[in-house]
């Protein structure tokens, strides 16, 4: 069957995202290739997402309570009756050819299941420089890794409902990292694709503490299986091994200088292996936003950097103390 003749399902998790779900929908309603059914699953939102989503042609469904971003897109693919399933967050807003662009990807690339984007260089809304600094960094880890790829991230992507069966569904007993556990089942079964054709705008976090407690609180499972996956050929690594383990070696040496000025040579050291840790990260700063913002921007990700170490560090003792994390699915598992 031709792309242009394929059914979607486009599949929306909503929690409490009146902010952006509006902007979310007229973006999914605006598509070159006009989605067959929009399937808005609610996860017991308190604000006003579900009065927002009924003025769309959309179906609402009921999550059953707040049970979690994996368990409104397993609802969602459910309820769906598509040929593709295009899950978008409710805080990205679609560039008009993006489920087309999806489709085109894999069209061409039989072997491929699924297919997944990028996020735009400028935020959905600008909410100040926190926010300039995720989106660009969101954009560049995924520019970085276009192409056959081993993780899926699942903002904006779309997948054949045949691999969806064949993978499972997502894990519920997770609320982060979901994605991760979720792509080391689906490679078993499908090729996975990340391109920078599908692209959406991203509303993000705009908090210096807010960004901070996210990236620790996604660092958390990586002792558990998020820390294997790097290890898989083609994962695709948010932030390099090498700058997150000199990033606590930048302030811990610092006082070797007031030992002896010889000594100041070894923060600089680990201070210049972070700045060149993602080669092009730093040139691609300075293009979009300018030296000001870059200087601003390499501060903000050393602290970032931080927090990983301190949610890693966490999620290992955890472990280590044998408490209950939960473990990623079999397919057979998922499948049940």
């Amino acid at each position: 069957m031709a792309a242009d003749e394929q059914t979607v399902s486009v599949i929306v998790p909503n929690y409490n995202y009146e902010k952006t779900l509006g902007a979310c929908l007229d973006a999914v309603f605006a598509q070159t290739h006009r989605p067959y059914e929009v399937i808005v699953v609610d996860d017991g939102s308190t604000d006003r997402s579900r009065e927002i989503a009924a003025r769309y042609p959309c179906r609402i469904v009921a999550g059953g309570g707040n049970k979690g971003v994996s368990a409104a897109r397993n609802i969602g693919a459910r309820e769906a009756t598509g040929e593709i399933l295009f899950f978008v967050d409710s805080d990205v807003a679609l560039r008009p050819d993006a489920i087309a662009n999806a489709l085109a990807v894999l069209a061409a690339d039989p072997e491929c299941g699924c297919v997944h984007g990028t996020y735009d260089t400028r935020p959905l809304y600008d909410d100040g420089p926190i926010e300039h600094y995720k989106v660009l960094h969101a954009h560049w880890w995924r520019r970085r890794s276009v192409g056959r790829v081993s993780t899926a991230v699942f903002a904006l992507a779309a997948v054949r409902r045949s691999v969806f069966a064949a993978a499972g569904r997502f894990h519920e007993g997770l609320r982060d990292a979901e994605d991760v556990e979720y792509s080391d089942r689906l490679v078993r079964v499908a090729g996975i694709r990340l391109t920078d054709t599908v692209v959406g705008r991203h509303d993000d976090c705009a908090g210096f503490r807010a960004m901070l407690r996210e990236q620790y609180r996604r660092s958390l499972p990586l002792a558990a299986f998020a820390g294997s996956h790097r290890m898989r050929a083609g994962s695709v690594a948010v932030n390099p091994a090498l700058g997150v383990l000199v990033a606590p070696l930048v302030l811990l040496s610092l006082p070797l200088g007031l030992v002896h000025p010889a000594l100041w040579a070894v923060p600089v050291v680990c201070f210049g292996l972070f700045l060149l840790a993602d080669p092009g990260l730093l040139p691609f700063v300075r293009r979009e936003r300018g030296s000001a913002f870059l200087a601003y921007f390499v501060g903000v990700h050393l602290v970032a950097q931080l927090a990983i170490v301190a949610g890693a560090a966490v999620g290992l003792l955890t472990r280590l103390r044998g408490t209950a994390t939960p473990q990623p699915l079999s397919l057979a598992e998922a499948r049940r």
